[in-house]
């Protein structure tokens, strides 16, 4: 992963300086063709020049005409090295200038362009006929210094050889400084290569650079949520062990008294158990059961292990009718008058979740209302929320207590009844899971206990 994002980098930081490299060239050849145009202009312009030039026959040389060149002409032929002309009669004879000009033969009055290696020297040469005091006669002028002759061994030189140098060192460059800054990106995974499964220690952000943190950071959060989950489990594992001791222990105790018995009893095919005995045995497989679908339930509505699961429209007076059908027959053999107020709601959650939810808090308030009391299943909607509510006339919680039944195993100093502490434990899981929490308050007239559930959403 290092040496493709290495290997990215560098692409990315060298390619706009090639680009740039090319593009300079291509500039500085349209700026020599430009100049080169120019040059052109500038020789067609001297062509007429040369020829007026021309101020009559020689007398003495009737084969050399008189010239008396033009300041233009005579700057442009100050350069022997670099500059030629030459005057030629229709039979090609050259009367003036340069003899290595004559060998083109003119098929027109317009003037012509070409460029011609003579000496070792790219010429731009510029020809046209034209009518002199001596008659008509051929005028070529030839500049050795045209720029769009030089252009390739100029941006060679001058400007794709300092370019490929800039590029060469810029890609050293660029390979140490990306080396450098992907130093603290190195560290980092060794680093964490280096950890053991089981150190889910936050790393030093302050010890990273700054463009790195956002990466630490998240490595962080992802280490807290791993170790609070680790924990949670060892902590449900440990729960689970303490829990179930006891109603085990009740069971093989039961089990080994029966032993004995059957031991004493050798010559007896059957063993007669007092009703006493079948009642306990009964009493604790219940509570190991209960305890262990609890425990269960516990553990699945843990709200990090449903981040991502899809949600659901609940219909929440659906809900209450299945539990008031659920405990009916118990609430009806304690005398407890177990109602519902449910108003049409929905909302979006677990349904399986709030089932369990409801079923737990009806449970609690079956189960400890006194004979005769009464038991309210509500839902619906306040201010545009949903709820949903048991309010019970039991012995209610003390206020300074209502945070603590809350925690997991955790029951009410002098509560009467069988029960493991994990009812509302669930219950507040549950909420979570639904970005919400229990409300705990006095029911009616101050008696009792209202648990509330709000959807936030």
């Amino acid at each position: 992963m290092t040496s493709g994002l290495r290997r990215r980098l560098f692409v990315m930081l060298i390619a706009p300086l090639v680009l740039l490299a090319l593009g300079n060239a291509w500039m500085d050849y349209r700026s020599a063709g430009n100049v080169a145009a120019q040059q052109d202009q500038r020789l067609l312009a001297l062509v007429p020049l040369v020829a007026d030039s021309v101020i009559g026959e020689n007398p003495r040389e009737a084969d050399r005409p008189i010239l008396m060149l033009a300041p233009p002409v005579a700057e442009f032929l100050a350069d022997r090295d670099k500059s030629a002309y030459a005057i030629v009669d229709s039979d090609g004879k050259v009367l003036h200038g340069a003899a290595w000009l004559a060998g083109l033969a003119l098929t027109g009055s317009e003037p012509e362009l070409h460029s011609e290696e003579q000496g070792g020297v790219t010429w731009r040469i510029a020809r046209q006929r034209q009518q002199t005091v001596i008659g008509d006669v051929a005028i070529a002028v030839a500049d050795g210094s045209d720029p769009r002759q030089q252009w390739a061994r100029s941006i060679i030189l001058k400007v794709l050889l300092p370019n490929l140098v800039l590029v060469a060192a810029a890609a050293f460059a660029v390979r140490w400084g990306v080396q450098r800054a992907l130093r603290p990106l190195l560290e980092l995974k060794e680093a964490v290569e280096r950890r053991s499964p089981r150190d889910l220690s936050a790393i030093d952000a302050g010890a990273s650079p700054e463009e790195v943190r956002p990466l630490v950071d998240s490595l962080n959060r992802l280490f807290g949520l791993v170790n609070a989950q680790a924990e949670g489990q060892r902590r449900f594992v440990a729960d689970a062990a303490h829990q179930l001791r006891t109603p085990l222990a009740g069971l093989q105790a039961q089990v080994e008294a029966w032993a004995q018995a059957a031991s004493l009893s050798a010559n007896q095919t059957q063993l007669t158990l007092p009703s006493e005995q079948i009642y306990k045995l009964r009493s604790a497989t219940r509570r190991t059961s209960q305890l262990a679908s609890q425990l269960l339930a516990l553990s699945r509505a843990d709200a990090r292990g449903l981040q991502g699961q899809p949600v659901q429209r609940v219909d929440l007076k659906s809900l209450c009718e299945s539990a008031l059908e659920t405990y009916l027959d118990a609430a009806t053999a304690k005398r407890i008058d177990l109602g519902m107020d449910a108003q049409p709601a929905r909302a979006m959650g677990h349904e399986w979740l709030l089932r369990e939810l409801l079923s737990n808090l009806a449970d609690n308030a079956v189960k400890y209302t006194p004979e005769g009391g009464t038991v309210t299943l509500r839902c619906g909607l306040r201010q545009g929320r949903a709820f949903l509510e048991v309010e019970d006339d039991g012995p209610g919680v003390p206020a300074a207590e209502r945070p603590r039944v809350l925690e997991r195993f955790y029951r009410v100093p002098g509560t009467v009844g069988e029960g493991n502490g994990l009812g509302l434990a669930i219950a507040e899981q549950i909420a979570h899971a639904h970005h919400s929490q229990l409300q705990l308050q006095p029911g009616a007239g101050g008696r009792g206990l209202k648990i509330t559930l709000e959807f936030l959403g």
